[in-house]
């Protein structure tokens, strides 16, 4: 499976499985835009990876950055093939102590990021009728507590993702979804602060253990990006150990 030309935009890009996402893709052959509020992570990045590597540091809720990150693109790279939305930030409490703040912080960074960055996209994936990899969660899927907004967030990806996979299809544009279940930091933080809910989620996974974002989730990306997916879109792939089994 080769990303050999492929000229990519991941949000989040420079941590967790967006890094992961980002070297993988590099390391496949594609040219990578990388959106992050993480200064220090982005010029990381950079220094490791070389030209094949565009670091903008900007907030994925503000639709301008999504127009300046794909005319970067289309700057240093000649266009846009693949858009990946990973980005999302959200806070975890019961469903009647989160405030419209946190409600605003999840929609913000999660479906309006999304919906912000597919049409600034639109026009370059259009000429190379080229593939969006948007980003669900079990925690909507399964209803896991203390993730309202979170939760809500993301099924109205799924639902959003599902709709633009057929208004774009006649534009040969796919549009796939992965349900990711990994190892990160932020997984790490919350197994701390929650490890009763950790434990939970970790005994429903029939493989045994939190995925690796390098190894498990990011070739599970890489795959929808490429061509070798060039039949599916609509779709929600889980990337979950097994977790969660869509019918």
């Amino acid at each position: 499976m080769t990303l050999e030309n492929k000229v990519a935009l991941v949000t989040g890009g420079a941590s967790g499985i967006g890094e992961a996402v980002t070297r993988l893709f590099v390391e496949r052959g594609a040219r990578v835009v990388v959106v992050d509020l993480q200064q220090e992570a982005g010029d990381t990045l950079v220094a490791g990876l070389g030209e094949a590597v565009a670091f903008l540091r900007g907030d994925v809720s503000d639709r301008a950055v999504a127009d300046r990150a794909v005319a970067t693109a289309v700057e240093r790279f000649g266009g846009l093939d693949v858009l990946v939305n990973n980005a999302s930030a959200s806070r975890v409490r019961p469903f009647t102590e989160q405030t419209d703040d946190d409600w605003k912080l999840a929609l913000d960074t999660g479906l309006f990021a999304t919906r912000n960055f597919m049409l600034a996209a639109y026009p370059e994936l259009r000429k190379a009728q080229g593939a969006v990899v948007n980003f669900a969660s079990g925690a909507g899927i399964d209803g896991q507590p203390n993730q309202a907004s979170y939760a809500a967030g993301k099924e109205a990806i799924r639902g959003l993702s599902r709709v633009v996979a057929n208004e774009w299809a006649a534009d040969g544009i796919r549009v796939n979804v992965v349900s990711p279940m990994a190892r990160t930091a932020g997984v790490a933080a919350w197994a701390e602060a929650h490890p009763e809910q950790y434990a939970l989620s970790a005994a429903k996974v029939p493989l045994g253990r939190f995925g690796d974002p390098r190894t498990d989730v990011a070739p599970v990306i890489a795959f929808l990006a490429s061509d070798d997916a060039r039949y599916m879109t609509g779709q929600t792939l889980m990337a979950d150990g097994g977790a969660i089994k869509l019918r």
